[in-house]
């Protein structure tokens, strides 16, 4: 009798039991990221060929230029003068600090006079003949050597066919020169026989006489020998 009761009670806990394990349970776990993975992600971010934002989007920088710049004002750019140099001004005569062109440059040029101190040369006479002149290698100088010439022989060529000068120490024969000369043959044989250093630096000293005359050099002024 106690095998049956058992064998009964037990009978049906073992078609339960049989029943539940019969049905199967799926548990899905998900394997863990392993490292190969890992560097193929590092390796896809590295790929990026996009640039990063410059500056940072949330620097300094980029606040500051999202900034519009102001604008000034012509008041502010050119503030406009003071009243009291407004009252002074006069028509027709513009302020120191006026942008405007000087009143000298706006007037037409004046004619020219005929005290201008030039002549008119004669053909063949120019300033490019006469360095014609000089560089052709004719004798300009009337002499064989540089000479030591004292006032009293200097003085003896003073003849319009035999002309000679001194200026700043160097005596020239300007016989060649005298119908090359700007101002004329009367104006340079004022200085003929004589010293004409300050007649020649209180009408043009800009000229330079050296190499006006170089090739009519004929010596030095020197001064006049003491008698014994």
């Amino acid at each position: 009798m106690t095998s049956y009761l058992r064998s009964w009670l037990y009978s049906g806990t073992s078609d339960v039991d049989s029943a539940a394990l019969s049905v199967p349970t799926l548990n899905r776990i998900s394997p863990p990221a392993s490292d190969e993975e890992d560097g193929e992600e590092t390796e896809t971010e590295l790929d990026d060929d996009s640039p990063p934002a410059f500056p940072s989007l949330n620097s300094a920088q980029r606040v500051q230029s999202s900034r519009l710049p102001r604008i000034l004002s012509d008041s502010e750019l050119m503030p406009p003068p003071p009243l009291p140099s407004l009252a002074v001004r006069q028509p027709g005569v513009p302020p120191s600090n006026s942008l405007a062109v000087p009143l000298t440059t706006t007037k037409p040029p004046p004619k020219p006079s005929k005290k201008s101190g030039k002549v008119a040369l004669s053909p063949g006479h120019s300033p490019l003949d006469w360095a014609a002149l000089k560089s052709s290698g004719a004798d300009l100088r009337g002499v064989d050597t540089l000479m030591r010439i004292p006032p009293s022989l200097l003085k003896q060529h003073n003849k319009r066919d035999d002309a000679w000068s001194a200026f700043n120490g160097k005596v020239y024969n300007i016989t060649s020169y005298l119908p090359f000369h700007p101002g004329g043959e009367k104006e340079l044989m004022r200085v003929a026989g004589r010293d004409g250093t300050k007649l020649f630096a209180t009408t043009h000293a800009w000229v330079n006489v050296d190499f006006m005359l170089d090739a009519c050099l004929v010596g030095f002024l020197v001064a006049e020998p003491s008698s014994s």
